[in-house]
């Protein structure tokens, strides 16, 4: 079976190294360095694991303009990317690109939207692709030629999430994701979703209807003389009345596509990645690589 690509949710993998590692980890100029030493050790880890045909970290816009129009509480509660973190994402590129990874990114997009569009080419061509990401908005994704690795915060390792997977753990299928998230709501987003509407009663009214557009068409209009639709009446009520609010959390959810070209294969680069790792200050990470012949090494 061909080697699949690897596409990295970059900003969270930065993020969750920088959390996981105590910021007194220091480098180049005293600056500190605990997220892009962390970033490398999981990235290397997998590639040991999976050995993937070639290695791409997508960054993006913290929250594209039009899932903000949509609706303005879309990522309006998390913080400021903290000081000691900003000037590691400002040297990612060259950091990862030292071990032979490459960097995407866009503008006005999020890196989840690179990461769905890289899929999305990889399967054009015949390949695989392993998306490797902490948001379970990505299982949108999950297929047969797509599978989610899914890192959790404060843990090691990584879950594989597949579409058989999706479907034990929400009870519908990977392409209803972004209907269930409208419904159910995500609150590392900021989207509510309907009121009462928790995952058991979205997984289900998905299931009766088959998509968000068929739940509210279930539910009628809000001058409707009684339901039919099977759902508990003040459910039904909720979906009316917030049915255009839905629908917008539904947008935000869904992935955009991206025009992006097909990744060639490149190995990961082990003495490189030493000379890059020396340059930052991670003297024990530039020895261990130095002193690998493989990744299985490591």
């Amino acid at each position: 079976m061909p080697a699949p690509l690897l596409a990295v949710d970059a900003p969270f993998l930065l993020y969750r190294s920088f959390f996981a590692l105590p910021e007194s980890i220091r480098g180049v100029d005293d600056r500190p360095v605990g997220a892009l030493l962390g970033a490398a050790n999981v990235l290397l880890r997998v590639a040991a694991d999976r050995h993937p045909r070639a290695i791409v970290l997508c960054f993006g816009a913290e929250a594209a303009d039009y899932r903000v129009a949509l609706y303005p509480g879309y990522h309006a509660a998390r913080p400021p990317v903290p000081d000691a973190l900003a000037w590691q994402f400002s040297v990612a590129e060259e950091y990862f690109g030292g071990f032979g990874w490459t960097s995407t990114s866009s503008a006005e997009l999020e890196a989840d939207d690179l990461l769905g569009s890289l899929a999305t080419v990889e399967a054009a061509a015949g390949g695989s692709t392993l998306i490797l990401t902490g948001d379970r908005d990505m299982y949108q994704c999950a297929g047969e030629h797509t599978t989610v690795l899914y890192l959790k915060s404060g843990t090691t390792g990584f879950e594989a999430v597949d579409a058989a997977e999706v479907v034990r753990r929400y009870g519908i299928e990977p392409a209803l994701v972004p209907d269930f998230i409208a419904l159910r709501g995500d609150p590392s987003d900021g989207l509510p979703g309907a009121p009462g509407v928790g995952p058991k009663t979205a997984a289900e009214i998905l299931r009766r209807h088959g998509s968000l557009e068929g739940v509210l068409a279930a539910v009628g209009s809000p001058a409707a003389p009684k339901l039919s639709s099977g759902e508990r009446p003040r459910v039904a009520e909720a979906l009316r009345e917030h049915a255009s609010a839905l629908r917008a959390y539904r947008e935000i959810a869904q992935l955009r596509a991206v025009e992006v070209a097909r990744p060639p294969d490149a190995d990961t680069d082990l003495a490189a990645g030493a000379a890059i790792a020396e340059r930052f200050g991670l003297g024990q990470l530039s020895r261990r690589l130095a002193a690998a012949t493989s990744l299985d090494e490591l």
